[in-house]
């Protein structure tokens, strides 16, 4: 969920551009480790580029000679979360995952040596076509019919039900996480940020919490979790198949139940009938309400009938995720109060997590909660 594009927002978003100039790196440096550890191509005349969109960590693309590209993906720079950014864990992950999901892009190396552009950073396979945007216009590429639309739903969920189907122990991944108490741990966590991140008293993110400390569901047989799985995070198939080309920013994921990533995906997901106000914070581009994708229901009935699972404790994740998403938002928001910084776009994002917790609050009442 980031917001540092210089382009205008109405405008479709070109998947790269030059270098910005606070953005620039040691690329000497850069390029001498990459022949030094046989990449393929390095050897050749290279031009840099940078990707554009909401990818919170910085994304660089190497094109070496005619045809061989690469991707090298490095934290913002500034100070940082603690836990946040982690470029080891994400070559962990895409390292081995692309053995048995191909729609991972594969990482090739790593390295924690500040020295060489400042930070630690990995190299990764090229991926092409087609990423949907954040509160931006579609990329002119994409067919945007219904029937397309339909095809990209269900590449998007069938995406999400090979990865939880993915045998993590058998390539290695099987100390990544800790899936015992995981969601009572992440709810503990959030509460604590909220309280540290808000700038006004919203009585129902306090409610929330408690509510969930007390009915989190019995927990399912743990899964490679993405944690971060939604629509943006995904590149769909140049030929407007619907086919699911790459999945991105593996930085958070970890082992844990399902229904964790399933109700980050439904928290994003947006329906014609949801309350004005909720589809508005997409700032007009609400793409999942178009004719044609899925509805939140569509999308728990194919992932149900591709994993097998219980989803029988589904809202309950989905409003956890709406109200964990509102502290997001919450904590981008304050560094803007704070004079962190300047970028008028954080100015608004204050109103966003009172409909985000009216929201979660509305969906679990059906389930006993009283705001």
């Amino acid at each position: 969920m980031a917001y540092h594009d210089e382009e205008d927002k109405d405008q479709p978003q070109p998947e790269y551009g030059e270098v910005r100039d606070e953005e620039q790196l040691d690329w000497p440096k850069l390029i001498a480790f990459l022949r030094a550890h046989e990449v393929p191509g390095a050897d050749q005349p290279f031009e840099v580029k940078q990707f554009r969109g909401g990818h919170s960590n910085l994304t660089y693309l190497l094109r070496f000679g005619n045809h061989q590209e690469w991707v090298v993906r490095r934290p913002p720079f500034g100070p940082l979360p603690v836990g946040g950014h982690d470029m080891a864990r994400e070559y962990r992950v895409l390292s081995r995952l692309w053995e048995r999901f191909p729609q991972a892009p594969r990482a090739i190396l790593f390295s924690d040596d500040p020295t060489i552009i400042g930070a630690p950073f990995f190299v990764m396979e090229r991926r092409h076509g087609f990423v949907i945007p954040n509160r931006r216009p579609l990329p002119p590429g994409i067919h945007s019919d219904p029937a397309t639309f339909r095809r990209m739903s269900q590449g998007f969920i069938d995406s999400l039900a090979a990865l939880h189907n993915v045998d993590y122990q058998a390539i290695g991944l099987g100390e990544l996480g800790r899936p015992e108490g995981f969601i009572r741990r992440q709810i503990i966590g959030w509460m604590d940020r909220w309280e540290k991140a808000k700038t006004t008293d919203v009585p129902l993110m306090s409610k929330l919490g408690a509510w969930f400390l007390d009915h989190i569901p019995p927990a399912q047989s743990p899964v490679l979790l993405h944690n971060d799985f939604y629509l943006h995070n995904v590149m769909f198939a140049p030929d407007n198949s619907g086919q699911v080309a790459g999945v991105f920013d593996w930085e958070m994921s970890t082992l844990g139940d399902p229904m964790v990533d399933l109700g980050i995906a439904l928290n994003y997901w947006r329906e014609p009938s949801d309350a004005p106000d909720l589809i508005e914070l997409s700032e007009g581009y609400a793409h999942t309400t178009r004719p044609g994708f899925f509805t939140r229901d569509e999308l728990i009935q194919r992932y149900a009938e591709r994993t097998g699972r219980d989803l029988s404790h589904i809202e309950f994740y989905r409003a956890w995720a709406l109200w964990k998403t509102a502290t997001v938002v919450q904590q981008i928001y304050v560094r803007f109060v704070r004079g962190q910084t300047t970028d008028p776009r954080f100015a608004a994002m204050g109103k966003q997590p009172p409909i985000l917790a009216r929201t979660a609050a509305e969906v679990v009442t059906k389930l006993g909660f009283v705001g």
